[in-house]
């Protein structure tokens, strides 16, 4: 018996909402879903950073457009709603992959944690947990009115299993995480049972934001901090962009219809090792 797997993975004719989709995980999960078939919305802060995406995803075929929005600011999720809905139409999946670390939020050997800057770490606070939760509303709400819907938060291994030095960021994606279980409940017990809302929680990825602690450099080479990282490990690498495609189109397309209030690990079973 044939399994046809476009009926389980395909997302032709949806339209997806990825924001910070011009970094490089974000951009990585925006060709996944316009390989999909889906029209992808690429959603950063400034339309420098999410108009090659864009045009990449034309050029080849597809269909996406550049959307400059701050995720911190609901008035303008709101413009771009209506901006995405009359170019692609209504939204299908949104995928708040917008987030990040502040040096200043992160505590170093020169940078205790009684002197992080205040300002850093609501900073980071704000565009990690509430970029996501207002995006879920905005999004959300008209899942909600048409009764279908999923949304795909990106949490974080620091929201697991806290980590040294990234307080807030870990604080903020443990938020993501319980805000995700919390969602995922109020939009099928109040709405509709149909709409569904999950996270993936990567592992340890080579980021422009992380780079300054997992590597030296001037060498290239690993910072202790980053070796500890891969000898806790089992997969022994750091994550590729490309290991979040195959999560991310389960998560989205209808293979994963019963699937919701969850949050994914894709790291490599760092989650999973004790140290011993």
């Amino acid at each position: 018996m044939e399994t046809n797997y476009e009926s389980l993975f395909g997302l032709g004719d949806q339209t997806a909402v990825v924001t910070g989709g011009g970094g490089g995980l974000g951009s990585e999960m925006v060709r996944t879903l316009a390989t999909a078939g889906a029209k992808v919305a690429v959603l950063t802060r400034r339309s420098e950073t999410s108009r090659p995406v864009a045009d990449a995803i034309n050029t080849a075929g597809g269909r996406a457009m550049a959307v400059a929005c701050d995720v911190t600011d609901k008035g303008a999720l709101e413009q771009a709603r209506a901006s995405i809905e009359n170019e692609l139409g209504p939204v299908d999946i949104l995928v708040n992959a917008a987030g990040g670390n502040r040096p200043l939020a992160t505590s170093m050997p020169d940078r205790s944690f009684f002197e992080l800057d205040e300002a850093a770490v609501r900073e980071v606070l704000d565009l990690n947990f509430m970029g996501t939760f207002l995006a879920c509303q905005v999004f959300g709400q008209a899942m909600a009115e048409r009764g279908r819907g999923s949304v795909i938060n990106i949490s974080s291994m620091a929201a697991l299993r806290p980590l040294t030095r990234v307080v807030a960021y870990g604080a903020a994606k443990a938020a993501v995480d319980n805000f995700t279980r919390w969602l995922a409940v109020h939009m099928a017990r109040e709405h509709h049972p149909a709409i569904r809302v999950n996270a993936i929680a990567p592992g340890f990825f080579l980021t422009e934001q992380n780079r300054y602690l997992l590597t030296d450099h001037a060498s290239g080479q690993m910072t202790p901090r980053g070796q500890s990282i891969l000898d806790h490990t089992p997969a022994a690498r750091l994550g590729n962009a490309t290991d979040l495609a195959g999560v991310l189109l389960w998560l989205a397309g209808p293979s994963a219809s019963f699937v919701t209030g969850t949050v994914i690990p894709v790291d490599g079973g760092f989650a999973a090792f004790g140290g011993v």
